[in-house]
């Protein structure tokens, strides 16, 4: 291998960076957790798994090659990101009354349904796209890479984004559960409920 631990741990960071940033896989995976819970969430977050691992290639094996060729292209690419951005504000906009639920896309039911799901909205992520062809090549002498260098990198893509996914999707699967639960709200009122008089209680001391 010629890259570096040091090298593929800077570009986990990255990865993780991106994933804790908010975007179009964040509704997708919110909007099919909060339908149908963790078993309509795992297969957008494979789905999106698939997409990580194309992009992340696609940028190893091509972009150097395009560059190579047109030299315009990255500033081609900075043009065609800052349209769709403003594309994609004016939808959010557009439709900033309608919820999550409403679009069927997203929360049809089945597997089959979320993995297309998932593979659609990595696909057509327009964070995910600067990222891999903007940013990964700062990462890597994309020039020096050899096969198991390659699929480090597809790895690194691969698993921390899925795990990140997995997290959130069960993270909100619990907390519609809970919010969902006769027993579990009672319980949870009952702790507020002592912690406040708790807290009056001590005040006169303090």
């Amino acid at each position: 291998m010629t890259v570096t631990a040091w090298d593929l741990t800077l570009y986990a960071g990255a990865l993780l960076v991106l994933f804790l940033t908010p975007g179009p896989v964040w509704v997708a995976l919110i909007a099919r957790s909060m339908s149908g819970g963790f078993h309509a969430a795992w297969p957008l977050a494979l789905g999106v798994v698939i997409g990580d691992v194309l992009w992340s290639l696609l940028a190893i094996l091509g972009v150097s090659w395009i560059v190579g060729l047109y030299g315009g292209f990255l500033e081609l690419l900075k043009w065609v990101a800052c349209a769709t951005f403003l594309i994609m504000g004016w939808l959010v906009l557009k439709n900033a009354s309608k919820t999550i639920a409403s679009n069927s896309r997203l929360t049809r039911p089945g597997m089959w349904a979320g993995f297309a799901a998932g593979l659609a909205v990595i696909i057509g992520n327009p964070k995910a796209i600067l990222f891999y062809m903007g940013m990964l090549p700062g990462f890597f002498d994309l020039g020096a890479l050899r096969w198991p260098d390659i699929a480090a990198i597809a790895g690194l893509s691969a698993v921390i984004p899925l795990f990140g996914n997995l997290v959130l999707g069960l993270s909100i699967d619990r907390a519609k559960r809970l919010l969902s639960s006769p027993t579990a709200i009672r319980r949870m009122n009952v702790t507020a409920g002592w912690l406040l008089v708790l807290v009056g209680l001590v005040i006169p001391f303090t």
